[in-house]
Parts: structure tokens; sequence; C-alpha cells
């Protein structure tokens, strides 16, 4: 950290981080993961309302999904509330609205009261999301801010995934709603030092200053298909990831070692993005990105075999954190404004949510074959999305 991490302010005015530097980009991370964190730590949820509060493996990942649809319409909210609304309010607002939120939660012990009660949380925390990727999209490289936000996911994620299991026996499950209030109480000391990050106008769509609408149209369409489909086929896996372990005969200690490590480890992916940037420009790290996220996927059909089970995580650990920033920044790059990122953050949220959703069909009947199979399937479609409009902006570039 040094000197030119923070902006200059008039005397008696408090400091403020430099709006493209890498202070304001950890706090910018730390703003857009409040309202979703939940997200990073899904197994763990899903394990500890199984284990903690005895619901049913499906009931389970019913509240994680009824969590992440609730994201989905607060994200959708903050397409028309960004342009219009101080993103400094809504935020501030938000925070502590999910931080009581989150201790209400802790008072519940019926699945569908939970399950109306996260689906809340979770509208009021993707809309802080949504206000959260419009406001990194006005920053100079947004790939480069999405990769930090990676980086803060996965590293307290893997830390929570590590700690929470062989905790939640001991605390109960309130512990998991703690830490998710907990985590919303620090994003909040760190607002009065961010920028302003005034909206920019919007700029032209990629491509020539003739092409069509119509065509700039197909390109983000497919971009933020790109983006569902990718959230989707790895939450599917993401939330059921510890009952994989356990149904494929692994010790619940050995499973939260590896989900440990391999969320450090997959911060590795986001850092490589930083490194990058966009010098390699976007489609041949989608490309790679996804590939791997396929190989790592399909690696999880021999989870009974501990090293093909480490190995499984740790790659699509280091895929996910890699690919994502670079989908995100590609649909960010059709409007500097933010609205194009701010409705990527509607279909990430989807696909989020219509992950754990999807595998709870399967995991009901033990289908585990088959949910790896159609993960694996919706990350390919996602790659096959991305294709012509990251080539088609690195034309342009």
């Amino acid at each position: 950290m040094t000197a030119s991490d923070f902006a200059a302010t008039a005397p008696g005015r408090t400091l403020r981080a430099a709006p493209d530097g890498l202070v304001a980009a950890a706090m910018l991370s730390f703003l857009a993961t409040a309202g979703f964190f939940y997200v990073n730590i899904m197994p763990a949820i899903v394990s500890g309302l199984v284990d903690g509060l005895r619901f049913g493996a499906r009931e389970a990942g019913w509240v994680g999904a009824a969590n992440v649809y609730g994201a989905v319409a607060g994200a959708l909210l903050a397409v028309f509330l960004s342009p219009r609304v101080p993103w400094r309010r809504v935020a501030v607002v938000a925070l502590c609205a999910l931080i009581g939120i989150d201790l209400v939660s802790i008072t519940i012990a019926h699945p569908w009261p939970l399950i109306v009660t996260r689906f809340i949380h979770g509208t009021v925390g993707g809309t802080l999301v949504g206000t959260s990727f419009a406001v990194i999209a006005r920053t100079r490289v947004p790939e480069r801010t999405f990769g930090m936000l990676l980086i803060v996911q996965y590293g307290l994620g893997g830390l929570a995934l590590l700690l929470l299991p062989r905790l939640i026996p001991v605390f109960g499950s309130r512990l998991l709603f703690l830490v998710l209030a907990a985590f919303s109480v620090a994003t909040l000391t760190m607002l009065p030092f961010l920028a302003e990050y005034p909206p920019r106008p919007a700029r032209a769509a990629p491509g020539e200053p003739t092409q069509a609408p119509a065509r700039t149209g197909v390109l983000l369409v497919l971009s933020l298909l790109a983006v569902l489909l990718f959230q989707c086929g790895n939450m599917a896996i993401s939330a059921y990831v510890i009952e994989l372990g356990r149904a494929s005969g692994l010790g619940l200690e050995r499973i939260s070692g590896v989900l440990g490590v391999a969320g450090w480890l997959g911060a590795l992916g986001a850092v490589l993005v930083m490194v990058l940037k966009l010098r390699a420009g976007r489609l041949r790290p989608i490309l790679a990105g996804l590939l791997l996220c396929i190989a790592g996927t399909l690696a999880f059909r021999y989870s009974g075999t501990a090293w093909a089970y480490a190995a499984a995580n740790i790659a699509t650990a280091i895929a996910w954190a890699f690919g994502i920033p670079y989908l995100l920044g590609m649909c960010a790059s059709f409007d500097r404004s933010g609205r194009a990122a701010t409705l990527a953050s509607v279909f990430s949220k989807l696909g989020l949510a219509s992950g754990p959703l999807l595998a709870s069909a399967f995991v009901r009947e033990g289908h585990w074959l088959g949910l790896i199979t159609v993960a694996s399937l919706a990350i390919a479609g996602s790659l096959a999305c991305a294709l012509r409009p990251a080539a088609q902006i690195d034309r342009i570039s």
C-alpha cells in the first residue's frame, strides 16, 4: 500500500482511496461480496442446515436457492435504481438491512419461514451487489476489480469453509448467520473511504461506429447467457460438494480441509486475472478458463478417490475465479455507465440460484453422476455462447 492508493482530499475531510487503486478495488470487492457472501459458504450453509436444524437435503437446497433467487430480484431492481439513486445511500441502507435480517434468521428453526426470510435477504443483497457492479464498471479496468472481487471471495470463503463445518456442531447453525452479519458490519466501516464514482455517459457498444444496434444486442445477450450458464453449472456442484464427498465415502474433516485449501488456491485464478488484465484479450483467457472448469467438473465423477476429489475442487475453484471476471468484464464493456454490468449481475444471480435448484432434483434420488454431467454441459454451453462476443470485442479492441 502506497500514498498513490489514496486520493487527495480537502483539509478536514475523510481520506479516500484512489478510485482506480488496489485499496479501492479491495473495498469495492467487499461491498460487492457483502450482499452475496452466503454463496461463497453455500456448502457450509446447506450442510449446517442439514446437521444443525435437521433439514432435509432438499429443503436445505431450497433455502440456498431462495436466497439467490431473491438476489435476482434485487439485482434487477438495481438496474433501475443505479442511475437514479446515489450508490452510497443504497449501500448504507442495504448493509444495515442485511445485518438485521441475518440476526433475525438466527431465531428461525423451520424450513418455510427461513426460505421466505432468506428470499428477502437475497433481494436486499442483490440490490447491493447490482449497485456495486455498476460502480465497478465505472473504474478504468473493470476486469481488475472483478479479479480482486474473486480474491476476496475465495480467500475469505476458503477460510470459512475450512472452519465452519467443524464449528457448526459445537455452536449450531446460528453461527452461519452471525458470520454473514459480521461481514456486513466490516463492509459498512469501509464505505466512507471510497470515492464518489459518478456515473459516466454511456459509450457506444464494442464494434465499429456503424455497427447495427441489433448486432450489438445479440452479442450482449450471448454474453449474458454465458454468465448465466457458467454460474449455474458451477453452483450446481458447489452447493452440494460436501454432500457429494460424503456420498463418495469421504470424512467431513477431510472434505472441509479440501474445500478450505481449494478456496485459497482458487484465488490464484483471480490473481492471474489481475496480472494479465487484457493483455491476452478476452477470447483466449475465457477459452482456457472454461475448458479447465469443464475438466474439473467431470473429475468429480471420481470423488470416491480422495486425491481426485481434491483435484476436482481445486481445478474448478481456479477456473471459476479466472473465468467469471472475464465474462463479467466482457458484459461491462458494452456500457461504461454501468447498466450492462448491473444486468450481468442479474444473470449471474439467476445462474447461481438455478444451480442449487437444479442440483436438488438430482440429489433427492442420489443421481450424482447425472448432476455432474448436466453441470458440465451447462459450462460447455457457456463457452459456446461466449466465443462470438469475445472474439468480436478482441477484434476491434
